[in-house]
């Protein structure tokens, strides 16, 4: 990445917000990926349309990331900017029964902070270990809810324009893992959900009863991105992989979890090429044995 840009993106950010040549393994779930020319952490809005400004300026490629739970970066690293909406843009209001949330906030924040208000309504995602943002893109769900259920507006960055606008819940086109976040340029900035006043005692145990289901059925205690693989209509992706053999199946550091087949885990060594690897082997050898094509959940960031 050129010097200069380096130097345009410091001048609108604070010191210690600029890195260069970044260790993309030390900033998602999987512990896997090479270096980013630049990782960047804009704190408000104006330093993000700023940030992308100046990039477009110097023709640089640029990423924008959550805290990385859905993301496989290859060994090699990226070559651009990567932008990433996390911890420095995390803020969670609370007023009344509408809670608001960054683009960056962790979603089991927001479950937290909607269980201290005694707001009922969210209490599925309190495992879910992505941002909102992510969330969003994805409309993420787990035991029988999704984010559609609950957002009531999001507000976005227009790429195309480089203008902030919002979308009512109803013209998000929420879809099983899919959002109009997917289909155009846009960035999800923040976030307004509607929930319900409930009883504290049901949403505690509500979402205690959920985390005790996820440490009991999935491989917590491995570096995974979740999901592998997407639900196929009338099946379960974590079913098929199981009932093809493939529980415990490895290929160097990444294996088919022995806990959960849905999940690829990095059993401490794996490199992004394992992990791809055996995704392209499991997809082959289901497909074989049912015919049935496994889409990624995931996203992919500097493979050729």
């Amino acid at each position: 990445m050129k010097q200069s840009t380096i130097s345009a993106l410091k001048d609108i950010l604070y010191e210690g917000d600029v890195k260069t040549d970044e260790p993309m393994k030390a900033h998602t779930s999987f512990k896997v990926g090479g270096p980013a020319d630049a990782f960047i952490l804009p704190r408000t809005d104006a330093q993000l349309i700023e940030c992308i400004k100046a990039l477009r300026y110097e023709k640089e490629k640029y990423f924008i990331m959550g805290n990385g739970t859905n993301l496989l970066v290859s060994d090699a690293g990226y070559r651009g900017c990567v932008i990433q909406l996390y911890k420095n843009y995390s803020d969670v209001s609370v007023f009344g029964t509408n809670i608001t949330a960054k683009a960056g906030a962790p979603i089991i924040k927001v479950a937290g902070e909607a269980n201290k208000n005694s707001l009922s309504g969210f209490e599925f995602a309190c495992g879910i270990p992505g941002t909102v943002g992510g969330a969003i893109t994805m409309n993420a769900g787990a035991y029988g809810a999704e984010m559609v259920k609950v957002v009531r507006i999001v507000r976005v960055l227009d790429l195309k324009y480089m203008m902030k606008c919002e979308y009512a819940s109803s013209e998000m086109k929420f879809s099983y893992r899919h959002s109009l976040v997917k289909d155009e340029p846009l960035v999800v900035l923040e976030v307004e959900m509607e929930l319900q006043k409930g009883d504290p005692d049901v949403i505690q145990n509500r979402m205690d009863t959920i985390k005790r289901e996820r440490a009991a059925k999935q491989p917590l205690d491995y570096p995974s991105a979740g999901s592998t693989f997407k639900r196929p209509e009338g099946h379960y992706a974590g079913k098929l992989i199981e009932d093809a053999g493939l529980k415990g199946y490895s290929i160097g550091g990444a294996m088919i979890s022995e806990k959960h087949a849905g999940f690829i885990i990095n059993t401490g060594e794996a490199t992004a090429t394992d992990i791809l690897k055996l995704m392209i082997e499991t997809q082959k050898v289901v497909f074989e044995r049912f015919h049935v094509k496994l889409e990624p959940e995931i996203c992919f960031l500097g493979w050729k």
